[in-house]
């Protein structure tokens, strides 16, 4: 929570967007978020289980999810005339690789254009995955990827070269993916839980 917080007081680290047709969504989310969670909640301010106290400003609620979560949030609404998923809000403080000033307003296809396992077919399983996705029944997957580097806060350029991720790489970088949409705004939320264990306590 202190790396977030750092990131989150830095105006150069790239980690919140928010378009401004999405504020009711992300407004929606931090109410269902803080209401989940079930945080002590004293006049304007939420307790983290760590004890912090941490404003609740609805001016920024992604920003407030950044610092209330250990989880990071992206906001991912079907405008229409469009049709796949667009990246309209969230909070990023532990990126894998990807940077969210490159992503922000992109439809799926193009937020997933360098991974070349991403084709036309996987492209319209996963829009049908949003489509599809319902209140109270979430979707979730973990993935997995090897660094070289323990740190949370991983963003890179789509035009930098992605290192090699060797197995014998000394860290074992893990996301617990989520999905879910919101009840009133239909929004869809990917939230995204991000693990870091050495090598030899992974498997």
């Amino acid at each position: 929570m202190a790396r977030r917080e750092a990131l989150l007081r830095d105006p150069h680290a790239d980690v919140v967007y928010l378009e401004e047709r999405a504020r009711p969504a992300a407004e929606e989310l931090l109410a269902a978020a803080l209401t989940e969670a079930g945080f002590e909640i004293n006049d304007g301010y939420a307790q983290r289980p760590d004890g912090v106290w941490v404003e609740i400003e609805r001016s920024d609620p992604m920003g407030t999810l950044g610092r209330l979560f250990q989880c990071d949030f992206v906001i991912m609404d079907r405008h229409e005339g469009f049709d796949e998923h667009l990246l309209v809000g969230a909070v990023l403080c532990f990126p894998a690789s990807w940077r969210l000033s490159e992503k922000a307003g992109r439809p799926l296809t193009q937020i997933h254009g360098p991974v070349t396992e991403y084709d036309a077919s996987v492209a319209k399983r996963v829009q049908r995955l949003f489509d599809g996705v319902q209140v109270g029944r979430p979707l979730w997957r973990f993935n997995g990827l090897w660094y070289h580097d323990p740190e949370l806060f991983q963003p890179r350029s789509r035009n930098t070269p992605l290192g090699r991720r060797a197995r014998e790489a000394p860290f074992y970088r893990s996301e617990r993916q989520t999905i879910l949409r919101l009840p009133c705004t239909r929004a869809c939320v990917f939230v995204i839980h991000t693990y870091i264990l050495r090598a030899e306590d992974a498997f």
